[in-house]
């Protein structure tokens, strides 16, 4: 009897996993073919917060939190969590750390503190109910082991989304800063003034780092902000030492009226060799990282494999 329930019980796992991963599948193939017919007739996404995430299955909490954001200030919705009715969300741990790296993940219009913990309460009691549910059918100890892991799963996919879209921003800023100092250095050798060729970067490249260009340079084009003070926005917005590092040489030049050119050529040869360096040390770190399913995976299959028809055979002659 044990041993059916067990069996049972892989095999629900099982079917859940496949249909989980269908469903997956179709959502992905549905943002894939939006995203297709978008470029079909000439239409960006109007959210820099979807293009920031490296897939489909990291921005689902964002996209989540997003929607919950405009229902909530619609009031089409009623939050559920005591300190968001209250209006004390700010205060709570959540609420501190969503503030502490919303600006890194480019989300802090896009996202409330409030609709960013309602997402984790409510996605932590979706998914609790759903493991529960399932793993009831089989047996009590089941489903409760299935709702705590679905629950503590489906509530930190907010979290684990803010930090995913926060490394993706940081990367985007260290691979294309080089690319872009290259084209402000040219532009001003060239003639032109260090607005229009920051500007110019924007208009010409397509990536996450030159969409946050692009509008910084329409807020202070705008007189919405300064100049020093949409290029610092601009620093703070990505979690790169070496971008702030040249703003406030960017800043100091403007202000005193020194070359520009030869610090922003200096500064991209930098960037590249720093870049590059990056790269190099996370080529270096794969062999380490795939040590542990080497030995955890593939070494016990091997030594199943050699030894197996040795210990069979000993076992035959006892």
């Amino acid at each position: 009897m044990n041993t059916t329930a067990l069996i049972l019980s892989i095999a629900a796992c099982l079917c859940g996993g496949v249909t989980a991963a269908c469903g997956m599948w179709l959502r992905v193939e549905r943002a894939r073919r939006t995203r297709r017919r978008n470029a079909a007739y000439g239409r960006r996404e109007s959210k820099a917060l979807m293009e920031a995430q490296p897939s489909d299955v990291k921005r689902m909490g964002l996209r989540y939190a997003e929607s919950l954001t405009r229902r909530l200030y619609a009031g089409t919705t009623q939050p559920l969590v005591p300190s968001v009715r209250s209006g004390r969300v700010q205060d709570t741990r959540a609420g501190k750390w969503y503030k502490a790296h919303a600006k890194a993940a480019g989300c802090t219009k896009e996202i409330s503190v409030a609709a960013y913990c309602e997402a984790r309460v409510r996605l932590f009691a979706i998914g609790g109910l759903a493991g529960a549910l399932v793993g009831t059918v089989l047996s009590t100890e089941l489903g409760i082991v299935l709702g705590v892991a679905c629950a503590c799963i489906a509530g930190s996919m907010p979290r684990r989304s803010v930090v995913a879209a926060s490394k993706e921003r940081t990367a985007s800023a260290q691979r294309y800063l080089s690319e872009m100092l290259e084209v402000v250095a040219l532009g001003l050798r060239s003639g032109l003034t260090f607005d229009r060729s920051f500007a110019l970067y924007g208009s010409h490249f397509d990536n996450v780092f030159s969409r946050a260009c692009t509008k910084a340079y329409r807020s202070w084009a705008l007189g919405l902000v300064t100049r020093e003070e949409a290029l610092r926005e601009l620093a703070d917005s990505f979690e790169c030492d070496q971008l702030k590092r040249i703003v406030d040489s960017v800043v100091r030049s403007l202000r005193f009226g020194s070359a520009l050119t030869d610090i922003l050529e200096e500064a991209a040869a930098q960037s590249r060799a720093a870049y590059r360096t990056a790269l190099e040390e996370r080529v270096a770190k794969a062999p380490v990282k795939m040590m542990l399913p080497t030995g955890t995976l593939i070494l016990p299959a091997m030594l199943l494999l050699v030894m197996g028809p040795i210990l069979l055979e000993l076992a035959g002659g006892f």
